[in-house]
């Protein structure tokens, strides 16, 4: 939640919310998660306590119970509502295995510091829905697709440099929605 950063410029660890414009748009969770880890981060300057933040992007795959959160609701609706039109935004989106790994690398290695971007996939929503559509054709997509604005990019390449890997995002739409079939969720 950065409108002043350059929109030619890849986000890495180096961008942050901005708290004003967040409050401004009243969006308080960007605020709250931007607040935390700056306080966090400042807290242990000078001491001899690390902080290492993980910030994770959209979190897909398995659910382990059937109670439906923000992330299950994004690829749910695509499943299940038979929109009319969505807009096309490009997604950035990280399987929740894959992100436990990251946190696990982080805690492991004594020389984590700072902050670690953890995204592996960037997809646009009507690619989203065609990745949907061959492997479940049976369910309500959306109709139509409308171009929107703005495509920012992002990057984990300092985690990867840190030897973080990922699976393919197949995987995790695939295992995504058996796991929303299996809770009761589908169908």
């Amino acid at each position: 939640m950065n409108p002043s950063w350059p929109k030619d410029q890849v986000m890495d660890e180096t961008c942050w919310s901005d708290t004003e414009y967040c409050r401004t748009t009243e969006n308080w969770y960007y605020l709250s998660k931007t607040e935390a880890e700056r306080e966090a981060l400042e807290l242990v300057k000078g001491s001899e306590l690390d902080v290492v933040s993980i910030c994770p992007t959209l979190v897909l795959g398995p659910i382990l119970r059937s109670t439906v959160n923000a992330s299950s609701l994004f690829l749910l609706r695509f499943l299940k509502e038979g929109l009319e039109s969505v807009e096309n935004w490009l997604s950035w989106i990280v399987d929740v295995r894959d992100l436990a790994e990251a946190l696990i690398l982080a805690f492991e290695k004594p020389e984590a510091e700072g902050r670690y971007i953890c995204m592996s996939h960037m997809i646009k929503t009507e690619s989203l829905v065609d990745m949907l559509k061959s492997e479940y054709p049976h369910y309500k997509y959306p109709k139509n697709f409308t171009e929107a604005q703005e495509e920012i990019r992002m990057s984990s390449e300092k985690l990867q440099r840190f030897g973080w890997s990922y699976r393919p995002l197949k995987d995790t739409i695939i295992d995504s929605v058996e796991s929303y079939r299996q809770a009761g969720l589908l169908d």
